[in-house]
């Protein structure tokens, strides 16, 4: 005979089990509709100039990074550990990510212990992901390479959202 304990567990493992691949599902979905936020028209749109030259080229490199007076901050939108409106300093760069080697700490399960990284060229702060697991998203869209930032960006991590603003 079947002790009704036993079916219980049974059946309690079947729920929790469908409940984690709903749960996965779910977030699989929301983060392709992130992806496609832009309604389908980046082939449409006009050709943009090459974002690693603009941000390399373009700017001089070299000399005082606040002898321009920009004072570029990452400000928390949502994210585990932080409370939105939290803004962290980024006039020489930094790294983001879970380990201790990064000067903005995520508590984020979907970033890696160094996730990305924010450099100070010329004027312009430059983020690229440093081969993260998971990506890093600027503005909804996969970051591929390195991008320039421009007041009103949102990078994404995970869970975890910022702006970049120059102030």
């Amino acid at each position: 005979m079947v002790e009704p304990a036993s079916v219980l567990l049974k059946y309690g493992f079947i729920v929790i089990l469908y409940l984690f691949l709903i749960w996965v599902s779910r977030n699989a979905l929301r983060d392709l509709r992130r992806g496609r936020s832009d309604g389908g028209s980046a082939v449409a749109a006009a050709p943009l100039a090459d974002p690693l030259g603009e941000a390399t080229s373009l700017h001089p490199l070299g000399g005082d990074p606040g002898a321009d007076g920009l004072e570029p901050q990452l400000v928390v939108e949502r994210g585990a550990g932080h409370e939105p409106g939290m803004a962290y300093d980024v006039g020489d760069g930094a790294v983001l990510g879970r380990g201790d080697a990064a000067e903005i700490r995520l508590q984020d399960p979907f970033a890696s212990s160094r996730h990305a990284r924010l450099v100070r060229q010329g004027s312009m702060v430059v983020i690229e992901d440093l081969g993260s697991t998971n990506g890093t998203y600027l503005n909804e869209e996969l970051l591929q390479g390195p991008q320039p930032l421009h007041p009103g960006d949102r990078v994404r991590i995970g869970d975890t959202e910022f702006t970049y603003e120059d102030r």
